[in-house]
């Protein structure tokens, strides 16, 4: 069974990617992990904290490849996506580059990048979205998703702007807030688009209710961390992006 280091880039007052990442990665049938953190400060979630916050990220890199960690989460979905659309391929391609100047050839996952790559691997093309944030940022995550590719059939907005509030988000009004959305055209419904959202269990409550495939930011990151890794993202009980599936590529 192999062992992996897995570096994670998270902002200061974030709780549960770091719960929810190790809890998924555990299940895995075939390798062991550790895990390792950074962190950017970062407390209310607005233009001006996600702006200075990502300011941060070129320490946080170096400390990460200190611990030479064989991949590498940054874990902010919101924090790309209001850069516009692209960023995700903007920000991997400078933190690759960081890690190339340190030697070190880790794997490279942004939350922003693996929700795209998740839902095309479902595939869906048609989705509906549970996000956190106050609207305006919704709205930008809609539209970085739409630039994507994605048609965003249906979407809420719980409006909560203090970052450790998110963290506190009862399960159920995630799943009463995504019973309201329209899923009738929808390929898949993503229930958290933010690693700070708790979203774990609710997945595969959410999959027997709705009838298509649940996902999260949560567990978008465990299946592209694992493909960096060159393993099979296949875990139990994480929905059905993270069930076996035949000629799913290894990268």
């Amino acid at each position: 069974m192999t062992h992996h280091r897995i570096g994670m880039i998270v902002p200061s007052s974030n709780v549960t990617v770091e719960t929810e990442v190790p809890a998924l990665l555990a299940r895995h049938a075939d390798a062991t992990f550790s895990f390792h953190g950074s962190r950017m400060r970062m407390h209310r979630v607005s233009p001006e904290e996600l702006a200075a916050m990502n300011a941060q990220r070129g320490r946080c890199v170096d400390e990460l490849a200190d611990a030479g960690v064989d991949a590498l989460l940054y874990a902010c979905l919101v924090a790309v996506m209001a850069a516009g659309p692209g960023e995700h391929r903007r920000v991997e391609d400078a933190v690759a580059g960081q890690l190339a100047e340190r030697g070190l050839p880790a794997g490279l996952v942004s939350s922003a990048g693996a929700l795209v790559d998740a839902l095309a691997a479902v595939p869906a093309r048609r989705i509906a979205l549970v996000t956190p944030y106050v609207r305006p940022l919704a709205e930008q995550v809609v539209a970085y998703l739409e630039a994507e590719g994605f048609e965003v059939v249906d979407w809420v907005a719980l409006e909560v702007g203090d970052n450790a509030e998110v963290g506190a988000i009862p399960g159920d009004r995630v799943l009463d807030a995504a019973r309201g959305l329209d899923l009738s055209g929808a390929d898949a419904l993503v229930i958290s688009a933010c690693v700070q959202m708790p979203s774990l269990p609710l997945i595969p409550r959410a999959e027997a209710e709705f009838g298509l495939p649940v996902l999260s930011a949560a567990t978008a990151g465990a299946f592209c961390l694992l493909r960096s890794l060159g393993l099979a993202p296949e875990l139990p009980d994480a929905g059905s992006l993270l069930r076996a599936r035949s000629g799913t590529p290894v990268r």
